[in-house]
């Protein structure tokens, strides 16, 4: 019987480990929320960027790599690392992201043609950057956002 409880036991371990985040990407984000994000130092004004929107809550500009011809990331001026960490009264800032992507869409000259909207959490996602944002990407035909499986 201690046999089987130990397999068990490796076999659960083996499984939820699968579920969790390497360790070389925990010790990475963790280093980088410990650093401070690179979009609280663009709010700050301590970094450069072409910011396109800018209210008391939100910030609006253009990333560095674009990947469509119309990429601009939407963030809350609140440090959240992940969906994971949003609260209750987050509600109305994530509601407003939302608003000021539908906003953004529209000046771009986007809303008809169509747009995606993308946020990457965690480490499947690749997320690399842990604070909140939203990409708003479009102005060409997109493909699909994984590969579908058939």
């Amino acid at each position: 019987m201690k046999k089987i409880y130990s397999i068990f036991v490796l076999i659960l371990l083996t499984i939820t480990n699968s579920w969790c985040q390497s360790p070389e990407y925990q010790k990475k984000k963790e280093d980088k929320i410990e650093k401070g994000s690179v979009f609280t130092k663009i709010i700050n004004r301590e970094l450069d960027a072409t910011i396109v929107y800018e209210d008391e809550d939100i910030i609006a500009f253009v990333p560095n790599r674009l990947q469509a011809p119309v990429h601009l990331l939407i963030v809350p001026k609140k440090e959240i690392h992940t969906i994971n960490d949003v609260s209750e009264e987050d509600t109305l800032l994530l509601g407003k992201l939302f608003l000021v992507a539908k906003r953004l869409a529209k000046e771009q000259g986007i809303s008809e043609t169509g747009y995606r909207l993308s946020m990457n959490i965690n480490e499947d996602a690749g997320q690399s950057v842990f604070h909140l944002h939203m990409h708003l990407l479009g102005g060409e035909k997109l493909g699909p956002m994984v590969t579908q499986k058939e």
